[in-house]
């Protein structure tokens, strides 16, 4: 097997078929090994897609593991919420590696493993949630309460997941994610 860099920015295994040599994408080799990849920012058209493939992978060999590699500095955390509640849902394990840096909402995904792995260097990163979007300029102080209790329900929600998945107290939970918290593998595991 050869592998080759294109200009789609996909990189291209050669592999020996019975048809002769064939140019496959390595991401979809990769997942007929069902080894997935998410490495973009988390949000509907990343979330659409992630979900396309664990669903594929379920349907093709339920209970089989999946193993998805995460590399992400996180995004929006409803888009989050939905991959984690699938992967908690199936029936095949799914075992997350960290391969690099799971910020955010990322850290969140990668908690939703059956089983967890982090390379020896990489680190996770919590925080509690934020209002990345909008403008509250004219906005009358009940408007803007909404949004703030809504940001309190997900933080809360986020606090269950850290504390039910990491076997940490909500309370230490709580204070480490007032701010960004970065943990190395071995503080993580």
């Amino acid at each position: 097997m050869s592998i080759h860099h294109i200009a789609t920015n996909r990189t291209l295994a050669l592999e020996e078929t019975v048809r002769g040599k064939e140019a496959l994408a390595l991401e979809d080799m990769m997942m007929l090994d069902r080894k997935l990849w998410l490495t973009c920012p988390i949000n509907a058209e990343s979330m659409n897609e992630l979900l396309k493939q664990l669903m594929y992978l379920e349907q093709r060999d339920p209970g089989k593991e999946i193993t998805l590699y995460i590399n992400s500095g996180g995004g929006e955390v409803i888009s989050g919420l939905i991959v984690f509640d699938y992967i908690r849902m199936m029936r095949s394990p799914v075992k997350t590696v960290c391969t690099g840096t799971a910020a955010s909402m990322a850290s969140i995904l990668f908690l939703a493993g059956t089983s967890r792995e982090m390379f020896p260097h990489s680190q996770l990163m919590i925080h509690d949630p934020s209002y990345g979007s909008g403008d509250f300029s004219g906005l009358k102080p009940d408007e803007i309460q909404v949004y703030l209790d809504s940001l309190k329900q997900i933080r809360t929600t986020l606090v269950d997941i850290i504390s039910e998945r990491s076997g940490l107290p909500k309370k230490t939970v709580l204070k480490k994610t007032r701010c960004d918290t970065y943990l190395t593998a071995e503080e993580a595991v």
